[in-house]
């Protein structure tokens, strides 16, 4: 090893800290705009005089526009992203969304408030779609699952926020001082990222921008990873097309649809539809279903902050186990762990058992679609890794969609309450044998695979001097 490794080694770990760091704050934010309405609809329905009149149903509408927005954002990003480039995207998300914010402070009426938020949304969207691929491609192999659970548990960790802050400055600040807030990013995150978010060297490869990636590389310590040229046919024959071939010429969404990707990409796909059911259906429902129980409205901020608190630490642990043993494993297990929690949620428990519990469930909803993500974000190649986060955030969007209503119509239809938790248990229980069928990786990849640890293979290089440039082998059709 020469001398200058060290030097190196510093600076990549520098590049990777801006970049998390960056990527993390971003997410802190979306996170806090889709729980801040929560915290303030009691406020905009008591009092016309900040929107005019609200019944119940207009005030779900409303919350529900910016979930809309995430998805039409992922979706977009998805389709433009593998082409614009990570560092783009993810500077345009920040000022759109943080634009977003400002202006829905400043809305004096629910149809003028309703578009803002499907607006911002639209620029949430586009930063959960991309996060992931920005630290898929720079991130060290081995502490991928790791830095991408840092990463996502910034959308919990800033539903906590959202909820503190509401507590202590609704009353002196207002709903649209709470809204202002969430426009800080533009003040303080964008000047961030201008100046330290780097371009990635493998998307830029990806574009067969060689020159340009070899160079930022070096600049920033970041190990290049190249694709090998396809192995040339004998003379006088024709060689065909595999699948690993159709998916590395094309782009976006089109390499999505290749016989490579198109399986995984649907049980991904229904992976994350899962875990993002129960991450919106547990926030919005568990204290009313807690209610049902015997446990007043006092209660209803602690089960929140517990639900997303375990989340947070339980997502972090568990990453790490993903950065050894293979996500799938990981993602299946804590899937099935949310089950039984949910099932013994039921039971006639000391309060202090049920808090664990909670913070269980937490672990195994919340917790679940933050290592969903870092599964995601490793499973595709460069090209095709923006299209394959956002259709995982978009897709999946559907079941924060879902989950709210589910829980809904099973509380007016006037069940037990226990119902409600399986059938959310039941939710947690298909995503579980849905993971476990996603295919691994193949070829050079494979390491990041669902169901395989970080291994030591082709794709494994320590840093340099320089960035490293390896090839990747087609794996055979």
């Amino acid at each position: 090893m020469s001398s200058s490794t060290p030097a190196a080694t510093v600076q990549q770990r520098s590049t990777v800290r801006w970049v998390v760091t960056i990527a993390a704050l971003a997410l802190l934010f979306d996170g806090y705009d889709l729980v801040v309405y929560g915290t303030v609809v009691s406020t905009l329905l008591a009092d016309p005089s900040h929107l005019g009149p609200l019944d119940a149903a207009q005030a779900g509408a409303l919350g529900s526009y910016a979930l809309v927005g995430v998805l039409v954002g992922a979706l977009t990003t998805g389709a433009v992203g593998d082409y614009l480039g990570r560092r783009r995207v993810m500077i345009t998300g920040i000022v759109w969304f943080s634009l977003g914010m400002a202006l829905t402070a400043l809305a004096s009426s629910a149809l003028v408030f309703g578009v803002f938020r499907f607006l911002t949304g639209i620029g949430v969207g586009a930063l959960v779609a991309t996060a992931g691929a920005v630290v898929a491609e720079f991130a060290p192999a081995g502490k991928r699952n790791f830095y991408n659970a840092i990463v996502y548990s910034g959308i919990p960790a800033g539903g906590v926020l959202a909820s503190l802050l509401a507590l202590v400055l609704l009353e002196p600040l207002g709903w649209r001082g709470l809204f202002l807030i969430g426009a800080l990013p533009l003040l303080v995150l964008l000047p961030m990222a201008l100046l330290r978010l780097p371009e990635s060297p493998q998307w830029l490869a990806a574009r067969g921008r060689l020159a340009e990636a070899q160079a930022l590389a070096a600049r920033t310590g970041v190990v290049l990873v190249l694709p090998a040229a396809a192995p040339a046919a004998p003379a006088g024959t024709v060689r065909k097309e595999s699948a690993d071939d159709a998916a590395a010429r094309r782009v976006g969404f089109a390499a999505l649809a290749t016989r490579r990707y198109a399986l995984p990409t649907l049980l991904l796909g229904l992976m994350s539809f899962s875990g993002l059911l129960l991450t919106y259906g547990l926030n919005t429902w568990l204290p009313v279903i807690m209610g049902q129980f015997g446990y007043g409205p006092e209660f209803s901020l602690t089960f929140l902050l517990v639900l997303n608190a375990g989340a947070i630490a339980g997502g972090l642990i568990a990453s790490v186990s993903a950065d050894r043993l293979g996500p799938g494993r990981v993602v299946s297990s804590t899937f099935f762990l949310a089950a039984v929690a949910m099932v013994a949620l039921t039971l006639q428990l000391p309060f202090a058992v049920l808090l664990v519990l909670v913070a269980v469930a937490g672990v195994g909803t919340i917790g679940t679609q933050v290592l969903i993500y870092g599964l995601v974000s490793n499973y595709y190649s460069a090209n095709a890794r923006g299209a394959g986060v956002a259709w995982c955030a978009g897709f999946g969007r559907l079941g924060g969609i879902f989950g709210p209503l589910i829980g809904g119509f099973l509380i007016a239809a006037g069940v037990e309450n226990e119902t409600a938790f399986y059938v959310f248990a039941g939710v947690a229980v298909v995503g579980a044998l849905v993971t476990m069928f996603v295919p691994r990786r193949r070829g050079s990849d494979a390491g990041s695979g669902p169901g395989a640890g970080t291994g030591t293979g082709a794709g494994s290089v320590a840093g340099g001097a320089a960035p490293v440039q390896e090839t990747e082998s087609p794996a055979p059709a």
